[in-house]
């Protein structure tokens, strides 16, 4: 029998991301975990109130989501554990603006341009919601089709209940192809 724990977040592990935002003619970066897929036209980036890239979205209501893989994984790291209020991130990514103006990391091998559509409050958190306006995927991560090919990006996750990083594991299945086990499963029984 299951154990109840409570009222506890359990849905992870999750992409790790770094959200941009223009401040002024500057980019500021925050590491984010917190995200969400809410319709095949929205996105959720939720971030704790006092973050200072908030104002900056609120301001541009623009952003961009860099995934992040074991290459720039120290960098990230590093743009979540510095506050934007006390120092300059402007500098820790090479980037370039997007072609809706928001800054895209050079190295990030797949990032989201986003306009905000809406700004859900919850106690201590700002939920962005946000319409995709582009996405940008370095070459080496996309099949013969030209779709994103996550064999090859390997997005750095993250596990918010003891705060490591972990890497994404091996194909199990193709979804919505398992129906012949399942009948095997059941005629087991």
């Amino acid at each position: 029998m299951k154990k109840n724990i409570g009222s506890t977040l359990a849905l992870y592990p999750m992409p790790v991301t770094v959200i941009g935002a223009m401040n002024g003619d500057k980019p500021t970066w925050t590491l984010v975990g917190h995200l969400g897929i809410i319709g095949h036209d929205r996105v959720l980036v939720s971030l704790a109130a006092p973050h200072y890239i908030n104002e900056k979205i609120k301001e541009t209501k623009k952003l961009s989501i860099n995934i992040v893989d074991e290459k720039i994984l120290p960098q990230a790291d590093y743009v979540g554990s510095v506050s934007g209020n006390k120092t300059d991130k402007s500098e820790v990514f090479a980037y370039e603006k997007g072609e809706s103006g928001t800054p895209v990391i050079n190295d990030a091998p797949l990032t989201m341009e986003c306009s905000v559509a809406d700004v859900y409050e919850t106690p201590n958190f700002e939920s962005f919601i946000c319409t995709i306006d582009n996405t940008y995927v370095s070459e080496e991560h996309l099949n013969a089709e030209g779709k994103i090919n996550y064999n090859t990006l390997k997005p750095v996750l993250f596990e918010f209940p003891t705060y490591n990083y972990l890497k994404t594991g091996d194909v199990i299945g193709k979804c919505l192809s398992m129906k012949e086990n399942y009948k095997k499963v059941e005629t087991e029984k």
